[in-house]
């Protein structure tokens, strides 16, 4: 019973982790079309100067249609970072993917 308990409290652990703003911002990055190393980087930059629901909003950029999804620019992830006329989102967004661009 005890060993149950134990594998249970772990997998949900395991699971929470999984749902940080740091694993969701990046995941929508990689969706958005970045490059692991660069959503990593604008992931670190981004998830401490952006609410929860400014995180939650880039979700949908995976949603924007056009472009092979796995040739995504910086500057063209700008772009579409810009259609969610957000300037606090667009402002962080433009400083990590200037920062993490030179850095890559």
């Amino acid at each position: 019973m005890k060993r149950v308990a134990l594998a249970s409290l772990t997998l949900l652990l395991a699971l929470s982790a999984c749902a940080t703003p740091e694993t969701r911002i990046r995941i929508a990055l990689t969706d958005a079309g970045l490059s692991k190393p660069i959503a990593a980087c604008m992931e670190d930059r981004m998830v401490d100067r952006l609410s929860l629901v400014q995180l939650n909003r880039l979700n949908g950029l995976k949603k924007l249609h056009g472009q092979d999804m796995r040739k995504v620019t910086v500057d063209e992830f700008l772009r579409r970072t810009r259609s969610l006329q957000d300037p606090e989102i667009l402002g962080v967004a433009t400083s990590s993917g200037l920062v993490c661009a030179i850095k890559a």
